[in-house]
């Protein structure tokens, strides 16, 4: 026989829940003894033990009350619902540790695994941690709009990854970041861009320089992330664009008009007198 502390430790209780279970009528309260303490039995154990675990499982005291007052074979009905309820709860909560996780884990938290390893090759190839935002920035609202697309997308990118000029082009971008828009380097980078873009068109058509199929209102979008992220970018497509081609995002032929011209012609005195100085 145990005294209502003893019973309070055994089943992992407080003495103040043991009467809390008295009081609800849970659990019977016997007489007490000669002594004035009431003694429990290894009945009281049990019940005391169903209560607790019931009660931490969620369910509440009143249908507590109600399964301690079933057939064995309605309490084993609940508790496999029980089971199966705290089974959705578990899974539920394994969810929530792997968002929590993948709050520490960087680029993976918003975009695709493929598009964070190209921007994780990217970062390999040294290229400036700026010009890596603003591809991020850029395939975010990608990825939610046209997440289907994304695996077509990055085998495109994959490709321009293993051209030399193609990564030749972002190195030198890197390089002019923190330069100013009358820096010779953009003009150079425009030159080679210019003549990489011509290159790939004349040998695979135009249609390969411009076949992402982005949709158009997003294309703004983009580039406004980009030239945002990358200030030099926005003079880079200015100069490019007397050279024959326009856009960030979505790369396009263009015939340059008599002024563009003129200007392209002052670029390249600018750079020459600036080579010869």
């Amino acid at each position: 026989m145990l005294t209502i502390g003893e019973l309070a430790s055994y089943a992992g209780v407080t003495v103040r829940a043991v009467r809390h279970y008295h009081a609800k009528g849970l659990l019977p309260e016997p007489e007490r003894d000669h002594s004035g303490y009431r003694r429990y039995d290894a009945a009281a154990v049990l019940q005391l033990i169903r209560i607790r675990t019931l009660a931490e499982s969620g369910v509440p005291l009143a249908r507590v009350r109600e399964l301690l007052q079933a057939d064995e074979k309605e309490f084993a009905a609940v508790v496999a619902d029980i089971d199966e309820r705290l089974r959705a709860e578990i899974r539920e909560k394994q969810r929530h540790r792997e968002r929590i996780a993948r709050l520490v884990a960087g680029d993976s938290l918003a975009l695709p695994q493929e598009v964070v390893e190209f921007l994780d090759r990217l970062r390999a190839l040294g290229v400036d941690e700026r010009i890596v935002q603003a591809e991020r920035d850029g395939w975010i609202p990608l990825a939610a709009r046209a997440p289907e697309r994304v695996p077509d997308w990055m085998a495109r990118k994959r490709e321009q990854c293993a051209d030399p000029q193609f990564i030749d082009f972002y190195l030198t971008l890197s390089q002019a970041l923190d330069r100013t828009d009358d820096d010779p380097r953009l003009a150079e980078l425009a030159d080679k861009l210019a003549a990489y873009l011509t290159q790939l068109a004349d040998e695979q058509g135009e249609d390969y320089i411009d076949d992402a199929d982005i949709e158009p209102s997003l294309a703004p979008l983009m580039d406004t992330l980009a030239f945002d992220t990358v200030p030099p970018a926005r003079r880079l497509i200015e100069l490019l664009k007397t050279r024959g081609w326009t856009g960030w995002t979505k790369v396009e032929r263009v015939g340059p008009t008599r002024s563009e011209r003129g200007t392209r012609q002052e670029d390249t005195a600018q750079l020459r007198s600036r080579r010869e100085r």
